[in-house]
């Protein structure tokens, strides 16, 4: 049975299953969800209104033994950009919407009746709506636990905690991961999108699939072995990774100087001892967690962990490098188990941890917590936001409407996306990355600390201008390409290095298609998702005014290099003449 595209509309409780028109059939991933966006998403509409509409699809790749081809897109249009977002995610949920033969999951419109929420369950052959009053004010492993039981733990789950159904713009979309954890569809406000639609949790049938089919499975084999032989002997994805995760960033990142700490005031902190990734190894290893395991199936990079408290009992996992980094070294807290809290804390609740890492930076400055006191921090998630009071619904709103509330001006945003964990003046083509991005400011959408940093793909220098706007654009076009494989983001680095690598990504596409891609046609396919998304931008009122950074890391000189922003509005333009 072909692919079918599975059309849910919450105004009338109706579903359709279509078939996949052609022009979308060699789309996945964020191809498939962004070209569906700009095709049936009015620009202009409000985000948290009747005409927006979210659209799942899982990689071209999801659903076969490819290695690290676990990952899922979501694209709507963002309630925190005002422009198109696409956010991946690992987890079950993209293997088994590929097995069940899910091309893409769109749901539209918003029920008449609002008066409660609902669960939406995709099987093969129909889509199920009920009303689940008793889910309503729960949090994500409450409903995780009621689906799980549900359905005897056979299906995939997606799911929003009280932050969404209060529609917060720091609020995502929780997935079940393979360990019954949960990952997250992450930046933009889209768990906002999803309580605007009335929906409480989203599950998929994972009993009455099939596996999914190749045109050449012997080829397909041969190229999935050269590609898993890539990620695994390359010295970041094959060692640095699964040793000690993402968070052996810390360490890397504060000796380059773009480390942002205290509301991005120096690019180094006195922390990062206490918070790097070495020390949460020591920190695992002796309280009997577990220092790398996968976050979906199939992956063999394992970047993820299981991080215990002293007692030797659960705290978190999949305690990610960006999580620390925005609540160590940006927030100024040292110990690490509490930063752990903190992350399952938001597990739970379903909030970016990003975006509430760096608005409860900025709150230091408007007086409404110190830097280090993470119990505050705590404290101001679990009572305020999660209940939502007036202070709670402030902080909720994100780190660039708390700036405009509170009169500052260093508010580190970029389309009113918080700004992650890289310093833009001292790693400059990931700042281009930041400020060129239909996404709003996001490092995964072209990751130039690959290139800038980590000596991948070469080396451009990190405080110099030169090279670094070619560097973004190719960065970005390739990861639009990648984003629409259902690929891992790290598969970036052997990509970047091995001359094997992004040919038998190659070869795997063409033997589970029976098609012949070419190099040159996945770059012209990283290159119209890109135009795509922009040209949805502009429509939507965006401008290449707001391809542009905070004006204080204009004058403002950053420990320890003393470097500013430098980019004149032309150089940054140039970025869009391809």
């Amino acid at each position: 049975m072909a692919d079918k595209i599975y059309r849910v509309n919450m105004n009338d409780m109706s579903f359709k299953i279509e078939d996949v028109p052609a022009d979308w059939m060699g789309l996945g991933g964020r191809g498939l969800t962004s070209t569906i966006v700009a095709a049936e998403v009015d620009p202009e509409c409000h985000p948290l209104g009747p005409n927006n509409k979210m659209v799942f699809a899982p990689g071209l790749l999801s659903g076969t033994s490819a290695a690290n081809s676990g990952r899922n897109s979501l694209g709507a249009k963002s309630p925190l950009t005002g422009g198109i977002k696409e956010s991946n995610v690992g987890g079950t949920i993209a293997g088994i919407m590929a097995k069940l033969g899910v091309k893409a999951l769109i749901i539209e419109g918003i029920p008449e009746d609002d008066s409660t929420f609902y669960h939406v369950h995709v099987s093969k052959e129909k889509v199920e709506i009920t009303a689940v009053p008793e889910l309503v004010g729960k949090d994500n492993y409450f409903v995780l636990d009621a689906m799980e039981e549900k359905y005897n733990k056979k299906v995939a789950v997606m799911t929003i905690g009280r932050p969404g159904e209060m529609k917060m713009l720091v609020s995502n979309i929780s997935v079940r991961d393979p360990k019954g954890k949960l990952r997250s569809h992450g930046r933009g406000g889209l768990g906002a999108v999803m309580g605007s639609k009335k929906i409480k949790c989203i599950t998929v049938d994972a009993e009455n699939y099939k596996e999914v089919t190749y045109a050449d499975s012997d080829k397909f084999k041969a190229a999935s072995k050269v590609f898993t032989k890539a990620l695994q002997e390359n010295p970041i994805s094959g060692e640095g990774l699964p040793a000690f995760g993402t968070n052996v960033l810390v360490n890397i990142i504060n000796e380059a100087g773009g480390l942002p700490t205290r509301n991005f005031r120096t690019g180094s902190s006195e922390n990062a001892e206490a918070i790097c990734g070495e020390t949460m190894a020591e920190n695992i290893k002796e309280r009997g967690g577990s220092t790398t395991h996968g976050c979906h199936a199939g992956c063999v990079i394992q970047c993820s962990q299981t991080y215990n408290d002293k007692e030797g009992n659960y705290l978190s996992s999949g305690f990610e490098y960006e999580m620390i980094w925005a609540f160590g070294a940006n927030l100024g807290i040292n110990d690490l188990d509490l930063i752990a809290e903190i992350d399952a804390l938001m597990d739970d609740l379903g909030l970016d941890a990003i975006e509430m890492g760096v608005c409860l930076g900025l709150a230091v400055d408007a007086g409404i917590l110190e830097y280090g006191d993470g119990k505050e921090a705590f404290r101001l998630i679990k009572d305020e936001l999660a209940n939502g009071t007036p202070i709670g619904r402030i902080l909720g709103s994100g780190t660039g409407n708390l700036g405009k509330i509170y009169g500052l001006v260093r508010v580190p945003v970029v389309k009113n996306q918080a700004i992650p964990a890289y310093e833009p003046r001292a790693i400059k083509g990931q700042g281009v990355t930041y400020v060129t991005t239909p996404m709003g400011a996001d490092h995964t959408a072209g990751y130039a600390v690959a290139t800038n940093i980590l000596n991948s793909g070469g080396y451009v220098d990190p405080l110099k201008k030169d090279g670094q706007v070619e560097l973004a654009r190719n960065l970005q076009i390739a990861s639009a390409a990648v984003d629409s494989t259902g690929m891992c983001i790290f598969v970036a680095f052997p990509a970047l290095d091995d001359p094997a690598c992004l040919p038998a990504l190659i070869d795997m596409l063409n033997a589970r298609f029976g098609i012949n891609l070419s190099g040159d046609d996945v770059t012209n396919l990283g290159k119209n998702i890109l135009k795509i998304e922009h040209e949805f931008n502009l429509k939507a009122g965006l401008s290449s005014a707001d391809d542009r950074i905070p004006e204080f890391m204009k004058y403002e000189k950053l420990p320890p290099h003393d470097v500013v922003w430098d980019f004149t509005n032309e150089e940054i333009d140039e970025f869009w003449n391809f």
